[in-house]
């Protein structure tokens, strides 16, 4: 591994240290205001930060390149109003259920991406089956309850999963044709324009609130929107995708690891405790997230040599 690549992987490593903190983050906000007032403004703040290294870098590479804007504002509008949803149902879903079990449960996207690509013609691996089999007893282990009762959280943050799948599926279908950081920049600004509305109509947001949660919105915005987006993209430069992908995913171990310290530590009320029972289950899940991004070519070779 060379210097680039071994400093790219670290930037990923530590986009994923990020966003798997971003969800104590979020849990934290609920003290201070609705779901709703919460990521209206830390969408607003994502946007403003992807405005400014938009400004920055343009100015510093003198390159002024022609924009289709009428197809850069559809990508943004559509990938903006299936973040709002994915969001929010996130957001709402982290009030009910610890951080450590949101961070897992989100991670299944990257399962339900490929099972998505059906619909599409995509074949689908049987891999990808087993990895969402895996991911089913995993979930069972995680979630359910020795009465069977799934918490409104955990069904929360799971819807949130699947709608960040076709969050990634319009990503894949604009990707090639637009620039990614001016699309995630419209992306945001929509989902804080939509929220900061249903914020007015039923979170009643005040300033006192805003100024209260200062810190955990300024975290979320600037860290987790802004500078992580900016981290993936330099990062993912040079190295091989599915190595990206795997050190990506951590974030959801970091997130079981962040909100157990929190909770020990006293940031977090909730206890963020998980019984051996369900530190299985997101084992089996990470598991299964894993498997999943590992190349076809590795279990091609497996079953040739056997």
């Amino acid at each position: 591994m060379n210097k680039k690549t071994a400093r790219n992987s670290f930037l990923l490593f530590l986009t994923a240290c990020i966003w798997g903190m971003a969800f104590v983050s979020q849990s934290k906000g609920m003290d201070y205001m609705h779901p709703f007032t919460f990521n209206g403004v830390r969408s607003l703040i994502g946007a403003l930060v992807l405005v400014i290294y938009l400004l920055v870098t343009r100015k510093l590479s003198g390159k002024r390149t022609s924009i289709d804007w009428k197809l850069h504002i559809k990508a943004g509008v559509l990938c903006g109003l299936a973040l709002t949803v994915a969001s929010t149902l996130q957001q709402f879903g982290i009030k009910y259920t610890t951080v450590g079990k949101a961070g897992f449960i989100t991670t299944l996207y990257i399962i339900f991406v490929p099972i998505a690509g059906i619909f599409f013609h995509r074949k689908v691996s049987a891999v990808v089956w087993i990895s969402a089999g895996l991911a089913a007893v995993g979930m069972y282990l995680l979630c359910m309850t020795e009465s069977f009762f799934l918490g409104s959280g955990d069904i929360l943050v799971f819807l949130c999963a699947i709608v960040f799948t076709a969050h990634i599926m319009i990503i894949d279908h604009f990707s090639e044709k637009t620039d990614g950081v001016i699309v995630s920049c419209i992306q945001f600004a929509i989902c804080g324009v939509v929220c900061g509305v249903c914020a007015l109509i039923w979170g009643h947001p005040q300033l006192s609130q805003i100024k209260e949660g200062m810190g955990t919105l300024l975290y979320a915005g600037v860290l987790s929107c802004g500078v992580a987006y900016t981290l993936q993209i330099v990062g993912q430069r040079g190295v091989n995708p599915t190595v990206a992908a795997l050190i990506l995913s951590l974030e959801s171990v970091v997130a079981t690891i962040a909100g157990w310290a929190a909770y020990k530590i006293g940031f977090l009320k909730t206890d963020q405790t998980l019984t051996p029972r369900q530190i299985l289950g997101c084992a089996i899940v990470f598991v299964a997230v894993i498997l999943v991004q590992l190349p076809g070519e590795w279990f091609a070779v497996c079953k040739k040599n056997t």
